[in-house]
C-alpha cells in the first residue's frame, strides 16, 4: 500500500466531509462533536475547513485516490491539540494512524510548539496504545465529551523536545 498524507486543500472538501462524517458514524463516542452537528455544515463550510481558512488544519491519508484516514491539529489556548484522528476500519493495523500522528507532530513543530495535547478515553485501548507508543503520557486533566456527556476523556501530552 502506497499511502500519501497531505494537508487538505479546498479541492479536498468532499473527501474531508465524507471521512469526518463517517468517523462520527463509525466511532460516535470517540469524538467531541456529534454526527448530527457536523452533518448540518454547508458545503461552503466544508470548503473553508479543507482550505484551512478556519481552524483546525486537517490532513488526509490517501491510498491512490481513496481517502482512508484523517487527523486534525488546532491551537487552543496556546496549546497545540491533536484532534479528529480516524482511520477507516478496512485500513487499520497498517501503520496509517502512526503516520497521521507523526504528520501532526511535525506540523506542531513547524508552528513553533514544544508539545502536543490530545484527549482520549482511557478505555479506548487501541488509541491509548498508539499514543503511548509515540511518547504521549496521561496527565491528570479530565473532561466530559460535549457530544456524549456521560463519557469522560483524559488529556495526554507529548514533549516534542524529547527525541
Amino acid at each position: 500500500m502506497n499511502t500519501l498524507i497531505k494537508k487538505t486543500e479546498e479541492v479536498d472538501w468532499k473527501a474531508l466531509k465524507e471521512l469526518r462524517l463517517e468517523s462520527l458514524k463509525e466511532s460516535p463516542t470517540a469524538f467531541g462533536l456529534s454526527y448530527s452537528s457536523m452533518a448540518e455544515s454547508t458545503d461552503a463550510q466544508w470548503q473553508d475547513r479543507a482550505a484551512c481558512r478556519t481552524p483546525p488544519s486537517y490532513f488526509i491519508a490517501w491510498n491512490d485516490s481513496e481517502a482512508i484516514g484523517m487527523i486534525g491539529g488546532v491551537i487552543n489556548n496556546d496549546e497545540y491539540n491533536l484532534i479528529a484522528m480516524w482511520v477507516s476500519p478496512n485500513n487499520r493495523s497498517l501503520g496509517i494512524a502512526k503516520k497521521l500522528v507523526e504528520v501532526v507532530l511535525g506540523h506542531a513543530k513547524e508552528m513553533g510548539k514544544s508539545s502536543v495535547v490530545l484527549s482520549v478515553s482511557p478505555e479506548n485501548a487501541p488509541a491509548k496504545i498508539l499514543y503511548e507508543s509515540m511518547g504521549f503520557c496521561f496527565i491528570k486533566k479530565f473532561e466530559y465529551l460535549d457530544s456524549h456527556p456521560h463519557i469522560q476523556v483524559q488529556k495526554m501530552v507529548v514533549d516534542l523536545s524529547i527525541p
